[in-house]
């Protein structure tokens, strides 16, 4: 240690001149000097920049505010009253009642959200959705995409959204229809879904109306009639009042001028009696009697007909007054007993058969009055002049086939079918 710090003390470091220390100082301060300059003037070159922009922006704002005030419409390619004419175009009118266009882009559970146009979506709720009781609006066909028109109904407090409905229009269409069906003198269908001591009431068009029991053509009850079709007619339709009245009776009548005596229709047997069955024809009900199912005798009238089954009967009496229609498949079976071993085989042929026996029918009347002018040759008339042609047509009242003797064929023989 001792020979190390010898060592160190004779070491002897020369004195530094100050001209050295002139110059490093020299060194170190000419650089600083140049930046300083450079940034210096780089921030100047900048602020001339801005000022002349700004210089600029502000030339132009001067020269549009001088057009502005002295020619507004000036380079303007439309007028003042079309920028108005747009705008009115574009102004939403959103008081209760104001028919709007709209497109649906969103269901849920309890509605649909529209695109209005407005500044807000509007929305359309289940209950307003269809003039029918549907669950999801989707049961109305109301799905995203659907473009329809609406009515605005009120305004949702809580966020300003505008609330529309569909019912109210389908009212007072069905209402516009119903007006029309009634001038036209239409039967419509109407489905029972309530009742009183009064009537009962069934759905048309969608709309409730009411069916006094005076004017329902059977003696059944409301209970009775719950959920069946009736046929019917308007009598009264009042849309300020709410007051739609129809008549069973009516249409009733109207369908039975129209059942020709010896035509064939389509029925459904409604039920089963020890005496016949009872054939609804297209809202009428008629008797099938046991003794006109078939040639062959029928002891047991449920081996032959089950409520429910489809067939086709031919008229043989209708009485006006009493609402009682007669019914026959008897004269419908191509050979006897068909009825009972291949009623298919009198379904097929029906209309054929049927056809057949107003031919004979018309025979035997022209047969008759052949006879009376037999008989009577002093009243002077004769076939083929004052009773002019004859009318091969069946008339459409006061003529019962049940009864109607057997005629004979061309070549003389009887027919083997007995009428």
């Amino acid at each position: 240690m001792a020979s190390l710090a010898q060592q160190f003390a004779g070491i002897v470091c020369p004195p530094i001149s100050s001209s050295r220390l002139t110059e490093r100082a020299t060194i170190f301060s000419k650089p600083k000097r140049t930046v300083n300059f450079v940034v210096t003037a780089k921030a100047v070159a900048i602020s001339n920049a801005q000022t002349k922009e700004r210089q600029k922006l502000k030339q132009l704002f001067e020269e549009a505010y001088e057009r502005c005030r002295t020619a507004p419409m000036e380079g303007v390619t439309f007028t003042l009253e079309d920028f108005h004419a747009a705008l009115n175009t574009y102004d939403f009118n959103s008081e209760i009642g104001t028919r709007v266009k709209g497109t649906v882009f969103m269901t849920d559970n309890n509605g649909a959200l529209v695109d209005i146009t407005a500044k807000s979506s509007a929305y359309l709720p289940v209950q307003e959705a269809s003039i029918h009781r549907i669950k999801r609006v989707e049961e109305a066909g109301i799905v995203p995409g659907m473009r329809e028109e609406f009515v605005i109904i009120g305004e949702n407090e809580a966020d300003d959204s505008l609330i529309l409905s569909l019912r109210s229009i389908q009212y007072e269409l069905a209402w516009e229809r119903c007006r029309q069906l009634q001038a036209e003198d239409v039967i419509v269908k109407g489905k029972v879904v309530g009742g009183n001591k009064g009537g009962v009431v069934a759905v048309v068009e969608g709309l409730r109306g009411f069916v006094p029991f005076s004017q329902i053509s059977s003696k059944s009850t409301a209970e009775e009639l719950l959920d069946k079709e009736l046929p019917l007619k308007f009598v009264d339709v009042e849309e300020e009042q709410s007051r739609l009245v129809l008549s069973n009776r009516k249409a009733m009548a109207d369908s039975q001028a129209q059942l020709g005596i010896g035509s064939v229709v389509t029925g459904t047997v409604q039920s089963l009696k020890p005496y016949g069955a009872f054939i609804d024809i297209g809202g009428i009900n008629g008797l099938l009697h046991v003794s006109q199912i078939s040639h062959d005798r029928v002891a047991d009238i449920s081996t032959v007909l089950q409520p429910g089954d489809t067939l086709k009967v031919m008229i043989l009496s209708h009485d006006r007054e009493r609402g009682r229609v007669s019914l026959s498949t008897k004269k419908l079976e191509p050979t006897p007993g068909d009825m009972i071993r291949n009623p298919k085989l009198v379904f097929e042929k029906a209309e054929e058969m049927a056809q057949t026996f107003r031919q004979r029918i018309a025979q035997a009347e022209a047969m008759a009055r052949a006879d009376m002018l037999r008989f009577q040759p002093e009243s002077g008339l004769t076939l083929s002049s004052d009773l002019g042609p004859h009318n091969s047509d069946l008339p459409a009242e006061g003529l019962d086939l049940s009864d109607v003797p057997p005629a004979d064929d061309s070549d003389g023989r009887k027919n083997p079918i007995e009428f």
